[in-house]
């Protein structure tokens, strides 16, 4: 039982990390290790790498950085902040293309409220989303993550 135990937490220890390293940052990924010593870079000693490694995985937090960008985790680029615009562009992606290339309608309105967008702007948003139409659906076939990346990327220019 000791075995066990010891392989789970040598295979926590080690696994986590590796998918966990922003690129190019730290050699020992992300979470309480790469917190406590990020200052020492890629040019620590390997002594230092493995307890920085050990500590990311025996407190788990990898997974909670990359999803936050804390913990000296970089957040993916394709993931949108906002669940529900994601859920909403999935049930009413055929509405919102319709909305998008007319520059006005429910289905933008609602895009509009989701990602905060204030009142006084949304005028503006609706023509910047009608006029980057052919960028947000390249193809009839476009995934809805890449409609959801190309509304908000539009959303953040303002």
């Amino acid at each position: 039982m000791k075995r066990l135990l010891l392989v789970v937490a040598l295979v926590v220890a080690f696994a986590v990390p590796v998918y966990a390293a922003p690129a190019g940052q730290y050699n020992y990924g992300c979470g309480l290790g790469a917190v406590v010593f990020k200052d020492g870079g890629a040019n620590d000693s390997i002594l230092l790498q493995v307890v920085a490694t050990f500590l990311n995985g025996l407190c788990g937090n990898g997974t909670f950085g990359i999803s936050s960008g804390t913990s000296e985790c970089a957040k993916p680029k394709n993931v949108a902040g906002n669940e529900r615009l994601n859920e909403f562009a999935y049930k009413n992606l055929d509405d919102l293309a319709r909305d998008i290339a007319a520059g006005q309608g429910e289905a933008v309105s609602t895009v509009a409220v989701l990602l905060d967008v204030p009142a006084a702007q949304r005028p503006a948003f609706y023509k910047n989303l009608q006029a980057s139409f052919t960028e947000i659906f390249p193809t009839p076939t476009v995934d809805t993550a890449y409609v959801v990346e190309k509304i908000t990327a539009i959303a953040a220019k303002g």
